[in-house]
């Protein structure tokens, strides 16, 4: 399921709605209509979930790499394919809710996310060290590709046991998920249109690589006793 999730950034909730329910609103700020403006984008992901209850017990509980928001709370608002949802006190109500009036935050980067077994498609997250091991699981590793694209995997993914996700051009495999940055020389950046197109392209087709090939990939022999 894509989702997307917005929460309320504090500094410019003048009305202090956070965490207020929908029926509360007009109290607050004299109508019930939802203030997009107030919202940041907290989470744009494929997630492995078949219902809004499953998307909050998710990140309420193990959370999710691409997730750079608090926990799931009382005024946050999710988007699916079947509309956009308020967070209420007894379960979720459906809003109205114009997803162009909202933000991403200034610190984050537009990159190309890449699951095993699953189609890339464009998010954001944090342009920070934290940020960018979180969207690995993990210690960062890079690669450079053309067109001044910079593949980042988790540095022990093959050897931590990661599913085999799609393998380069020279034939190495990258295990784990991984995102596509662009090449800012001593930072990552934002990719271009041109970039995000490019490599969505590239990285399309998910790939079958089994466990076995991964393992040869490291270079090293395991044993199971």
């Amino acid at each position: 399921m894509q989702v997307r999730v917005y929460q309320i950034d504090p500094d410019r909730d003048q009305n202090r709605i956070r965490y207020e329910s929908l029926n509360d609103l007009p109290k607050y700020q004299g109508s019930s209509k939802v203030d997009e403006s107030l919202y940041d984008r907290v989470l744009r992901a494929d997630v492995d979930c078949e219902s809004l209850e499953q998307i909050y017990t998710l990140l309420n509980t193990k959370g999710h790499p691409l997730h750079h928001g608090g926990q799931m709370k009382v005024s946050d608002v999710v988007v699916t394919d079947q509309g956009a949802f308020y967070c209420d006190r007894f379960g979720f109500a459906k809003i109205e809710f114009d997803e162009s009036k909202a933000q991403i935050p200034a610190d984050c980067m537009r990159v190309l996310y890449v699951e095993p077994g699953k189609i890339p498609y464009e998010t954001e997250i944090p342009n920070t060290l934290d940020g960018e091991q979180q969207a690995v699981q993990g210690l960062i590793d890079l690669v450079y590709l053309d067109r001044g694209g910079i593949l980042v995997c988790n540095d022990e993914g093959k050897l931590i046991g990661m599913d085999g996700n799609r393998v380069l051009d020279n034939g190495t495999i990258i295990a784990g998920p991984f995102f596509i940055a662009g090449d800012a020389g001593e930072n990552f950046c934002s990719l271009t249109d041109e970039q995000a197109a490019h490599f969505m392209q590239r990285f399309m087709e998910p790939e079958d690589i089994s466990q076995e090939d991964v393992q040869a990939d490291t270079g090293f022999i395991f044993y199971s006793f």
